[in-house]
């Protein structure tokens, strides 16, 4: 079959797009610009070189408002008047797109911005994990700490043997900041019906569990 992939929202800022042939040259690519023109931004919002990780926004695609939401259109738009749709990659040379997380996703622990789609791509690749899910939860020295929500393949074998192996074999691959501090087991991660990890649900437990045991500290 011939597939051809393109990467854009319904705000209508920008449009990539990518051939069957360009992919298998650049594999896990969404391609380039055919509506507005790519920009890889810092935190600053200023661009960054090619091959450099950052937010991406588009320049001179169609302008956008979020229906009763004007902090949702300012925090989507730079002092450039670029437009993102939150997501993070970077591009090559030839200006093709590579998107590598969510901004939303980032965990900011001990003033280090950590995006875990790194993290998870690793784990994913261990042979007794079957699906994952790397979130920021409460810490009250690290504002926030990585913690690595795993469904493994064994669901018998979860425990701290298991997490300690994980740990050890994500060691050499990763910065020591950047190490999930804590690793916990459920039999099945929360999806959305298309599939997609419901990240915000893990987040909002982890957060609910934090409080809880700050108020029972009190």
């Amino acid at each position: 079959p011939v597939i051809r992939e393109y990467y854009a929202g319904t705000e209508g800022n920008g449009f990539t797009f990518v051939t069957s042939e360009d992919w298998l040259q650049r594999p896990g690519t969404v391609g380039r610009a055919i509506l507005g023109t790519i920009r890889i931004c810092n935190e600053e919002g200023d661009e960054v070189p090619p091959r450099t990780e950052g937010q991406v926004f588009f320049e001179g695609g169609n302008p956008f408002t979020y229906h009763n939401d004007p902090d949702k259109t300012r925090d989507a738009t730079n002092q450039h008047g670029w437009t993102s749709l939150g997501d993070v990659g970077w591009v090559d040379e030839d200006g093709f797109l590579f998107l590598t997380d969510r901004k939303s996703f980032m965990i900011i622990s001990g003033g280090v911005n950590i995006y875990p789609q790194e993290i998870e791509n690793l784990l994913i690749t261990h042979p007794k994990v079957a699906d994952v899910a790397v979130i920021g939860a409460p810490d009250p020295d690290m504002g926030e700490k990585v913690v690595a929500v795993v469904q493994p393949r064994d669901m018998a074998e979860a425990g701290p043997a298991l997490a300690a192996e994980l740990a050890d074999w994500l060691g050499p691959q990763l910065s020591r900041v950047k190490l999930p501090r804590q690793i916990d087991f459920r039999a099945e991660l929360p999806r959305e019906p298309t599939g997609k990890l419901f990240k915000r649900l893990l987040r909002d437990e982890y957060k609910q569990a934090f409080e809880s045991a700050q108020v029972a500290t009190a």
